[in-house]
């Protein structure tokens, strides 16, 4: 196996690497496009297909597999200065970024060499479609169980979509103990850029590991963060160092923002200068300007900055903003990195935009660039989300009084091939049948706080957003309404959502606030029930779930989350 030098991967931030191991990317990892046409100014087109070309309806194919091996680590930490234990993919958080051209096929082989207590593990490729491939989104107890120590898992998966998006663990807290990562699927763009900066992760952190901080989060309510990172680094009290990138005038920049927080709401912006908004969860969108961005846990942006503030300084900070209407941090004035327009990196003396304190959505932005109209329900249902404090005085979410509380050892795939055909009331369940028919479904709350609602194994559309009561009197937008994969419900309002049943398997919807998705805020849906044993290798499934029930027997390991 051939190693890279990190110099010639211009766009692999590897930024808070960790005490463990440099990273060695596997010599099939193509940091830039591996299909040659494209230049600066024509964007818009990708080999043989352009912006135009509409994924969910024509099947693009390269013919091309790229594959990589990543292992999962213990590791200590000091991203910002202060150390602590954490949990590193290939020794840095955040992980390598993984990168495809649209039409690849990515096969990624994660090996568990966690150390610490109840260390199962699993990735789930946020975002990714999974079109016939439900084995492989990596959620425990949903569709495979957790993967032991030592054991490798393979996941296999097509690349239908293109853009920006992150991979992460889907076992207890571990995603936000540092197992995530960046992926870019190289295609077309709706506006014309110069150099693309790559991925930019925005996460809280504190010095304490969220493992930690469970029993105070489902005893007493979400903790308040020490601080937050940008791409995995910050200083606190006057440690640790920036994140910083070098402008040069008249130049145009893509950056690739990510929401990885396990509690925190963001608003992004960078001093002076203006951003142009090209798509969103994987969607590409009419590009649109904006100041500051609204981004909440699990949502991505894709923007545009050019660099024309030469004549007014030197240095601008990038500023990461948490929004205290959602959740507080101890540091919110100082999530920052810096733009420098010189060689030299300076402390920047500019001023950030006005902005009122929200946990909003960028709803009202977004249009689609592949227009597309949302058909008339054939089934439709309402959940209400609300929290409840159980029989052993710790928080649980529900929707419609349930709590999900699924099992590591007895995932819901596993169950569909032994011919489950009911399914216990805490798991949540509803049932999808019928192939190729639109489901709509609407989530209140009557409670002060918002939620970013995530979806696997579809992009949705959001039919209607707001606060107050939701009711049939609310008018629903179904021509060419915002889709991605996550949106924010918000905090006494309602969230309507439309998607096709066009991709069967077993996909969870989640709040993507780690502490509520623990405390069981969630469903699923069990989608063409029939054709799902088709389509799922049993032998690799049975054979992890056998290997993990011995290890957490073994070990006498206990669950005491809601399983996802």
């Amino acid at each position: 196996m051939s190693a890279f030098k990190l110099s010639t991967l211009p766009l692999l931030f590897l930024y808070g690497t960790a005490t463990a191991s440099p990273f060695v990317p596997h010599v099939n990892l193509y940091p830039r496009a591996s299909c040659a046409g494209n230049t600066a100014t024509t964007r818009n087109e990708w080999c043989d297909y352009s912006i135009d070309t509409d994924y969910t309806t024509e099947v693009v194919d390269t013919g091309v597999t790229k594959e990589y091996w990543l292992e999962l680590t213990d590791v200590t930490v000091a991203p910002d200065g202060v150390s602590r234990s954490a949990m590193a993919v290939n020794g840095s958080i955040p992980g390598p970024t993984l990168f495809a051209d649209w039409g690849d096929t990515v096969v990624v082989h994660v090996t568990n060499s966690l150390t610490t207590s109840n260390n199962g593990t699993s990735i789930h490729w946020h975002g990714i479609r999974q079109n016939f491939t439900n084995q492989n989104d990596g959620v425990v107890s949903i569709t495979q169980c957790p993967g032991a120590p030592g054991e490798t898992t393979t996941y296999t998966w097509k690349a239908t979509q293109y853009g920006s998006t992150w991979y992460h663990s889907h076992f207890a807290l571990q995603a936000w103990e540092g197992i995530a990562g960046g992926i870019i699927i190289n295609g077309p763009a709706t506006a014309n850029y110069d150099e693309d900066l790559g991925m930019v992760f925005l996460s809280d952190w504190d010095h304490s590991t969220v493992d930690q901080l469970w029993t105070e989060a489902e005893s007493s309510g979400p903790p308040t963060l020490d601080t937050g990172l940008i791409n995995g680094t910050n200083v606190y009290d006057d440690t640790g160092s920036r994140f910083n990138v070098s402008f040069t005038s008249g130049t145009s920049y893509r950056m690739r923002l990510v929401n990885a927080a396990v509690d925190t709401h963001f608003k992004f912006s960078i001093d002076n200068h203006t951003m142009q908004v090209i798509s969103t969860d994987l969607i590409p969108i009419t590009p649109y300007d904006a100041t500051v961005l609204n981004i909440g846990m699990g949502q991505r942006y894709d923007i545009i900055v050019t660099a024309d503030q030469a004549s007014v300084a030197d240095n601008f900070w990038i500023r990461a903003i948490p929004q205290s209407a959602c959740s507080e941090n101890d540091n919110s004035d100082d999530i920052r990195g810096i733009i420098a327009y010189t060689d030299t990196v300076g402390t920047p003396e500019t001023t950030g935009y006005d902005y009122t304190d929200s946990c909003d959505d960028e709803t009202s932005n977004l249009v689609p660039y592949i227009s597309k109209t949302v058909g008339d329900s054939s089934i439709s249902t309402s959940e209400d989300a609300s929290v409840t404090i159980n029989s052993d005085s710790v928080f649980r979410w529900t929707l419609n009084s349930t709590s999900m509380l699924v099992d590591w050892t007895e995932p819901t795939l596993q169950q569909v091939l032994d011919g489950a055909t009911t399914f216990d009331t805490d798991d949540s369940v509803i049932q999808l049948a019928d192939a190729n028919v639109w489901f709509y479904l609407a989530i209140s709350t009557d409670l002060a706080v918002p939620h970013p609602i995530h979806l696997h194994g579809h992009d949705f559309f959001v039919l209607a957003q707001g606060t107050g009561t939701y009711s049939s009197d609310v008018t629903l937008n179904l021509d060419n309404p915002p889709r991605r994969d996550t949106a924010m419900l918000p905090g006494s309002g309602y969230l309507v959502i439309a998607f096709e049943t066009d991709n069967p398997g077993v996909w969870l919807m989640h709040c993507h606030i780690g502490w509520h998705t623990s405390e069981g805020f969630a469903l699923q849906f069990i989608e063409r029930y029939d054709e799902i044993a088709a389509l799922t290798d049993s032998t690799t499934l049975s054979d992890q779930c056998t290997t993990w029930t011995t290890f957490q027997s073994t070990d006498s390991i206990v669950q005491d989350d809601s399983g996802i």
